[in-house]
């Protein structure tokens, strides 16, 4: 029996007139995305609905008001967020005492749960129902924060089939919705309207670079993706695209990069990947798109070598590609930490493009990926239909 939480009652009159009130938060570019999916499936049902929260600019453009923004959350590394404790202790503070003062009717936290599960704790004891959408890699690492989460999630949404077994299994209320990205990623383009609107040669393979949607990974992959991108320009006359997430301020990272062979394309990434022979991809959600759009794919990652040590301790998976994991078998190459190079992820990518039998079968495991991660129904209605469900009585 799940063990019940030390919650303060909220008391609250609803009325026909009212809507319910609903705090959000997202951390990172994915994470906007798929609650501002949310909001506005909730918007449908609920016209009367109010949003707040933790918000980036896909939650603020479907109508979250933004008590603290998200892009001051997203931090990756053991490491590296240690400097940025202040600024987000006092971001969390922030969303605490909103919370408080509105008393919201029902929270919907997205991924980031070392900022998260700790709000999920301070919501509870406001007596404040939490679904958690995006559930957090206790598979893989820190299964300590399991008993928290029995405690405070009341519905934890997983977005990977093989979640939702172990969650339930240590007694966490989990739900599998599907991946949010399973009925949306598509391209919009043809080939050849792709290659027209960014004057692209029709005659040449083409290669998508993929560094992160944060400002750290920029950083940290820029030079090896730059460097690749050159040696395969020289020995398979590829044409390079930099494919970078809307509002990640692209020209500034990539400045000291410039190389007029790497064209750079903000905004535009999935119908770069779509009609790219290989991508060069960055561990995390661009792979998971890669896979939907079944491009074939070398993955990488590069963090502090502080945190891959500590990394290397505390993390237990037999896979760090998200790809890999669905399948349970490696399908896609992994480069982490000190294998990521320039000639390393030139050597890679020169392999795929020269073997068209190797690109085909990857081809193929990657939509069984896909077909993995999604179902019948929209995994965001589910999450809307969840979220009405556990919604006080008198919102309808």
């Amino acid at each position: 029996m799940r063990k019940a939480s030390a919650a303060t009652p909220i008391s609250k009159t609803v009325t026909a007139a009212d809507g319910p009130s609903i705090l959000v938060t997202a951390g990172e570019t994915s994470g906007d995305l798929y609650a501002a999916r949310l909001v506005e499936a909730l918007r449908r049902r609920l016209p009367r609905a109010s949003f707040f929260g933790c918000a980036g600019p896909r939650m603020r453009a479907a109508g979250v008001e933004p008590v603290v923004d998200a892009a001051s959350l997203a931090v990756v590394g053991l490491v590296e967020v240690v400097s940025h404790i202040p600024r987000i202790y006092r971001e969390f503070r922030k969303i605490v005492g909103e919370a408080r003062r509105r008393r919201p009717d029902l929270a919907v936290l997205t991924d980031s749960p070392d900022f998260n599960l700790p709000l999920a704790r301070s919501l509870a004891r406001l007596g404040v129902p939490v679904i958690y959408l995006v559930a957090p890699q206790v598979w893989a690492w820190r299964k300590g924060r399991l008993r928290s989460m029995r405690r405070v999630i009341r519905r934890l949404l997983c977005i990977f089939p093989f979640e939702e077994e172990f969650f339930r299994r240590h007694g966490v209320a989990a739900q599998y919705i599907g991946h949010p990205l399973a009925h949306r990623v598509r391209p919009t383009l043809s080939r050849a309207d792709f290659l027209r609107k960014y004057h692209l040669p029709d005659d040449r393979p083409l290669v998508v670079l993929l560094p992160g949607s944060r400002a750290g990974e920029i950083r940290r992959h820029l030079a090896p993706l730059a460097e690749a991108a050159e040696r395969l320009r020289r020995t398979e006359a590829v044409c390079a695209l930099l494919a970078l997430a809307p509002g990640t301020g692209g020209v500034t990272f990539w400045e000291p990069f410039r190389w007029p062979a790497i064209q750079v394309i903000e905004g535009d990434t999935w119908n770069a990947i779509a009609h790219a022979e290989v991508a060069l991809a960055a561990s995390g959600t661009v792979t998971i798109e890669a896979a939907l759009l079944g491009t074939p794919m070398v993955v990488f990652y590069r963090v502090s070598p502080l945190s891959w040590l500590l990394g290397r301790i505390l993390v237990d998976v037999p896979f760090y590609s998200m790809v890999n994991l669905i399948a349970g078998r490696p399908v896609v190459p992994e480069l982490m930490q000190n294998e990521v190079s320039g000639e390393s992820l030139a050597e890679h990518g020169r392999r795929l493009l020269a073997d068209e039998e190797a690109r085909r079968r990857m081809k193929a495991e990657l939509a069984e990926v896909a077909r993995a991660l999604s179902g019948d129904e929209d995994p965001i209605e589910k999450a809307a239909a969840c979220v009405i469900e556990l919604l006080p009585r008198g919102f309808d």
